[in-house]
């Protein structure tokens, strides 16, 4: 997991708030026993992973309806 700025549980224990302050510029890994525990993101990350996350939803839906069969019509029969 990659980020620039790594905490410790213990250190998150002992200052809570300097370790999300750290987070509010990057993206935080806590560490327990120097293995990823959690990841704590930027409001803004979050947001951007939010609007991937519905893109692909929505390219999956337009796949699915790309398969159904067409049906011609005119301005006129409308």
């Amino acid at each position: 997991m990659w980020s620039q700025v790594t905490a410790r549980v213990s250190e998150l224990k002992k200052n809570l708030m300097g370790a999300v302050a750290a987070g509010d510029v990057f993206s935080v890994v806590i560490l327990n026993r120097n293995k990823p525990a959690f990841c704590s993101v930027t409001a803004k990350e979050y947001e951007a992973m939010l609007d991937r996350s519905e893109d692909i939803e929505l390219s999956t839906i337009c796949r699915e309806l790309g398969n159904d069969p067409t049906i011609k019509v005119s301005l006129d029969d409308l």
